[in-house]
């Protein structure tokens, strides 16, 4: 049974989506809370800076923000910084890394990246399933990353 009813559309981020951004992330990662011993990464963003100073995407769904995806072009090519979608709209994550994917070729890249905490093993099984390969292992800020790249050749 999937979300294949759930009506949506993505638009680029504005400041007044900062609240309804936050309660997307929330949803999203508390879940993680217990199993890493602390907040992810996501949930402690000031999103009204990364509004104004990333490519944030929103997709809205009856006036909710039901997902949320941030691209940052780094010194290592576009980053998928972030994708976070409500548990009640799952179906969403799918469109939002597709939708990551073709802008990462509109804007020349042959490849997008993207790291995980090492204990969201399901992030990485499926991102894995979907081309993703893990090719690095850093620890920034206290987590200790996954490292993962897809080329879009």
């Amino acid at each position: 049974m999937g979300n294949e009813s759930l009506v949506y559309h993505l638009r680029p981020a504005r400041p007044a989506d900062v609240d309804g951004i936050v309660a997307c992330v929330e949803a999203a990662y508390s879940p993680y809370i217990e199993r890493i011993g602390r907040k992810p990464g996501p949930m402690l963003d000031d999103y009204a800076k990364v509004i104004e100073e990333r490519q944030v995407t929103v997709a809205e769904s009856k006036g909710i923000i039901a997902g949320v995806l941030v691209l940052v072009l780094t010194a290592e090519g576009l980053l998928l910084d972030n994708v976070a979608v409500l548990p009640s709209h799952r179906g969403i994550g799918k469109a939002l890394l597709q939708y990551a994917e073709s802008e990462a070729r509109r804007q020349g890249f042959a490849s997008i990246y993207l790291y995980t905490h090492e204990k969201m093993t399901e992030n990485q099984a499926l991102y894995s399933k979907i081309g993703y390969v893990a090719y690095d292992q850093r620890v920034e800020h206290g987590f200790p990353r996954i490292y993962m790249r897809k080329s879009l050749q």
